[in-house]
């Protein structure tokens, strides 16, 4: 396929540009493109907070005011030189158009605040226009060191933004990503938001990811014709074939024989994999996504004998309905492959220590004796924090996790009637714990991207149990949620009222800008 031919798109945005190579676009055309503003707390909305404070209120409000927001100074493909300004909280980076075009932001991935880069706009939305980068025309030498980097994909595959930085400085910058979603999104007034801790590391920054799913297009119609006149050969690898991840900017699969962030387990396995779809293209009539989970091989038959590391076998699992097993410290988790669960067991100690520690801490003589589970999976907080709580509960609303969660709470031999697991909608979770004494429960939050709803923070406020402690993957979904949870309590408490005690990132993806958060609510 040419891709000069093809229109770059964003995934992640719904305006699309006019095709076609190098074709300029007309004003005429510009204004037929949808404009379609982003659902509130997505990644455009993340992007469109960060392009309001780079241009100013005032800015945006005159263009809002005079309808040009849309109007792109900017033609497709066309090239321009800029400075970076900032990084906005997806990762990408964020330049002031040139002084001699009306303000507007550009958006390019892997360039750094100070530098000066050339950029190629593919696609132009409200006040930015979003580029591939070209060329670091001038580095930011006290940040860009691409020694660090360790994947030869690395400025290519769509999967990684930080690999030119230190590791200290991708922990800052993921703390200023939690500082500004309760900033954008919480409306929280400033002196209640505690300042944010720092980031606690990941212990492995590389080769730590426990599950990747590459995917690979099935043979176009041109090429089969082709292979079933005799005229492709069937041994060797079609140049056309690509098994990998998303190259950046595009929706073309780059093609990737190793993952330096994936575990060395899934690393083998992959090449293996790729030979035989290599070998069996031919028998695939649509595309496929691979699922790669790094699994113990065996649970021990004595689980009060834990191995070490290593002498404990590590195997790849491939099938969506097989066993995946884990260990966190001296915890077992099964569950099936195709279900969820964290995919940097290095960070999961660090992780749910912290949580008990934020429940129970050194200061309070008595904590709670009860815990709900919120969102529960296969068990991970629940089994982890059980032997600190009298009664555990988790909630989940799929019943294969629960199972799951259930199984768990066997195989590591937990006191009958310690955890119980049910599986329902988590909005109707505090009707199934109405015994619990709310002065002595704590609850933990680990929703979906989507965050909570109202009705569940609703119940929550009723329930007013003594620490809530939110782990999300969204800090934005969980900044808007906090901030209700807030308001709702002072509203709805008769006096009481919870109070945000603490804030932490967790960098459960390094090389990437993603960051985990952990809220730590108190009810005083």
């Amino acid at each position: 396929m040419d891709e000069s031919n093809v229109t770059k798109e964003d995934t992640n945005d719904s305006v699309l540009v006019v095709p076609g190579p190098s074709k300029k676009v007309s004003k005429s055309a510009k204004r037929k493109q949808k404009r379609v503003l982003p659902e509130p707390y997505s990644s455009e909305d993340v992007l469109w907070r960060d392009i309001v404070a780079l241009l100013g209120d005032d800015t945006v409000a005159h263009a809002l005011q005079h309808g040009t927001e849309w109007d792109s100074p900017f033609d497709f493909r066309e090239e321009v030189e800029v400075e970076v300004s900032t990084l906005s909280s997806n990762g990408d980076a964020m330049a002031h158009s040139p002084a001699s075009s009306p303000p507007w932001v550009i958006v390019a991935p892997f360039a750094l605040p100070g530098e000066r880069i050339r950029v190629r706009v593919y696609r132009s939305s409200r006040l930015h226009s979003f580029a591939d980068l070209l060329e670091v025309i001038s580095p930011n030498p006290g940040l860009r060191d691409d020694s660090h980097a360790k994947c030869r994909y690395f400025g290519q595959c769509s999967g990684c933004q930080y690999q030119m930085l230190s590791y200290d400085t991708q922990l800052g910058i993921k703390r200023n990503v939690v500082i500004k979603a309760y900033q954008n999104f919480s409306n929280l007034p400033k002196e209640t938001i505690p300042d944010v801790l720092p980031t606690i590391a990941s212990p492995l920054q590389y080769g730590y990811r426990t599950k990747i799913t590459p995917h690979f297009e099935a043979p176009p119609k041109r090429v089969r014709k082709e292979a079933e006149s005799g005229s492709a050969s069937s041994t060797e690898k079609p140049s056309w074939l690509k098994i990998g991840f998303n190259e950046i900017g595009k929706r073309t699969v780059l093609d990737i024989e190793e993952c330096p962030i994936a575990t060395p387990v899934l690393n083998a396995a992959l090449g293996p994999i790729r030979e035989n779809i290599i070998k069996n293209i031919w028998g695939y009539k649509k595309g496929v996504s691979l699922l790669l989970r790094d699994s113990i091989e065996h649970l021990p038959s004595d689980i009060s004998s834990i191995p070490s590391p290593e002498d404990e076998k590590h195997i790849c699992v491939t099938n969506h309905k097989a066993t995946v097993r884990e260990r966190v410290d001296s915890t077992y988790f099964e569950f099936p492959g195709h279900s969820f669960f964290q995919n940097n067991n290095s960070v999961l100690v660090p992780l749910t220590s912290y949580v008990k520690d934020a429940i129970f801490p050194p200061s309070k003589s008595s904590g709670p004796t009860h815990l709900v589970d919120a969102y529960c999976g296969s068990g991970l907080f629940s089994l982890m924090l059980a032997p600190h709580f009298d009664t555990v509960a988790g909630i989940e609303l799929s019943a294969e996790s629960i199972k799951s969660a259930t199984a768990n709470a066997v195989i590591n031999r937990l006191p009958e009637g310690k955890c119980s697991f049910l599986a329902g909608d988590a909005a109707n979770i505090f009707s199934t714990v109405s015994h619990f004494p709310p002065d002595k429960t704590a609850l933990i939050i680990d929703p979906p991207r989507k965050g909570s709803d109202e009705p569940f923070i609703e119940q929550l406020v009723r329930f007013a149990c003594s620490t809530v402690v939110y782990v999300s993957c969204n800090v934005h979904t969980q900044a808007r949620d906090i901030g209700m949870i807030i308001e709702r309590m002072e509203r709805e408490g008769g006096g009481r009222k919870y109070v945000l005690e603490s804030l932490r990132g967790f960098d459960l993806f390094p090389q990437t800008a993603h960051v985990e958060s952990v809220a730590v609510l108190r009810l005083v």
